[in-house]
This record gives structure tokens, sequence and C-alpha cells, in this order.
């Protein structure tokens, strides 16, 4: 599963999400669904609350990120993919036309993020570092006027590394149209705080940190085991909670144990 796959980028309870109370419960019901592995269910749901209020980006995305955990399950880069483009399409309209405060300009940065990663997973790099650019820009903006909202971290964490980490060519064309260069230690760095301190995105910041943490370990030697039994551990306790999630299992099953 591509780091960026897993990143759904999700919004702190703090902030209101359509209807407020009662629809940030059903938004924490859907994405209980979805990490317990039950993909359709979870669309479905997020589906539902995008009819109800036509204006919100955010169940929207969610739904996107729905059939993306899907695709992810099935190990599968086209799984639904036109569907996905499209309602991160929407997602982005809706945001835009919401705009510019801190809230919808966190959820334009999500979409964006979001459809950045689709465009880089099939080929269209130079749409996919414009998007990843705008999606930098909007969270940073969030957090400039509040810094605490640490669910931020998750997207722009994914940016450092991912940029830090991309090979030559995708470095040069992020120079190009003014990505920079990226930061390993820092994106990871972001990632553990979003994992740390981010409420509705603890659990994808979770995720995409052991994806990241096993990555690593690819690359240095010296340090394999360590960053193996960490990437690992941060799995064995998402799989604890959703023992159905076909996603973490499937981690595990290829993560070799801690030796004895």
């Amino acid at each position: 599963m591509p780091l960026l796959a897993a990143a759904a980028m999700l919004l702190q309870s703090a902030w209101a999400v359509g209807g407020g109370g009662r629809a940030r419960d059903q938004v924490r019901a859907g994405l209980d669904t979805l990490y317990a592995g039950e993909f359709a269910q979870a669309a479905s749901a997020f589906t539902i609350l995008a009819a109800q209020d036509t204006t919100d980006p955010a169940p929207v995305i969610f739904s996107a990120g729905a059939y993306i955990w899907w695709a992810a399950a099935k190990d599968s880069d086209d799984f639904e993919s036109r569907r996905i483009d499209s309602l991160l399409d929407v997602a982005v309209r809706r945001a835009r036309a919401a705009g510019e405060n801190a809230e919808a300009l966190f959820w334009l940065g999500t979409a964006l993020g979001y459809r950045a990663r689709q465009e880089d997973l099939h080929g269209h790099a130079f749409a996919a570092a414009k998007d990843a650019r705008a999606m930098r820009d909007a969270y940073r903006q969030v957090l400039a006027a509040d810094s605490l909202r640490a669910d931020c971290y998750l997207g722009l964490g994914l940016y450092n590394y991912g940029l830090a980490r991309a090979g030559a060519i995708s470095r040069f064309l992020g120079k190009l149209i003014g990505l920079g260069s990226g930061d390993a230690a820092l994106g990871m760095e972001q990632m553990e705080r979003a994992a740390r301190s981010g409420d509705l995105a603890r659990v994808e910041a979770t995720w995409v940190l052991a994806s990241a943490l096993k990555r690593e370990a690819t690359r240095k030697g010296a340090e394999r085991e360590r960053l193996i039994q960490e990437a690992r551990g941060y799995v064995d306790g998402l799989a604890v909670r959703y023992p159905a999630n076909p996603v973490f299992q499937r981690f595990l099953a290829h993560t070799p144990e801690p030796a004895p």
C-alpha cells in the first residue's frame, strides 16, 4: 500500500463538522466502521452524510477515503479509481466554495492531498505536484491560525517525508515548481505528532507512521531491528483495536516479529 494511500488527514473534533455534535458522532461511527474493515458500509454511511449537507466537503472526502482503504485491502491501485477521482473533485469544489476560513482551508488541503495521491498513483506527476503544494499552503495557513491543531501535521509530515524519499525525477520536478526538497526527519516527527496528539487523525497517522518506519528500516541497516519493532508495535496496537481490518493484518503478516 503506498504511503499516501492511508493518509486521510482528518479534522480534529474541536472543529465543526456539518451539523455539529450529531454530525461529529456520525463521522466517528463511520470511521470506526472503516477501520474495522467494513469499507462498503463506511462508504455508504459517508455518502448519506454528504447528501444531507451538500455544502460540506468532509463526508465526501471520507467517502473517497473509504474506497482508498478498500482498494488497499484488495491490493489494487485501480479499484474504483474513477469514483474516487470524482468524489475528490466534488470535495475540492465544496471546500473552495466554503471560503477561506480555517475550517474550509483544512478541508481544501485534505481534498487536495487525496487528489495528489491519486494523480501520482496514476502517473500524473505534474498535477500531483501542484495539488501537493496547494495542500501544503492550505495547512500552513490553518496552523498559522492555531498551531495546536495537530491533525494538520499528518499531511505536512507526508509532504516532507515523501519529497525527501522521492526519486531523482520527482525531486527535480518538485524543485521546478517550488515544492522544495523535503526533510525525512521532520516529516517523521510531524507524523508522530499527529499520531500522538491528533484526534480523528490519530489512527491514520499511526498507520502511516508505521509504514514510514518500515520503509526507513530498509535504508538503515544498523537500526533495522529497532525500526521494524517500532513499526510492528504501532500496527499491533491498531490490529488489537480493529482485528478484522485486512490492511493491518497483511502488514503484520509481512513484517518479521522481533527476535527473542
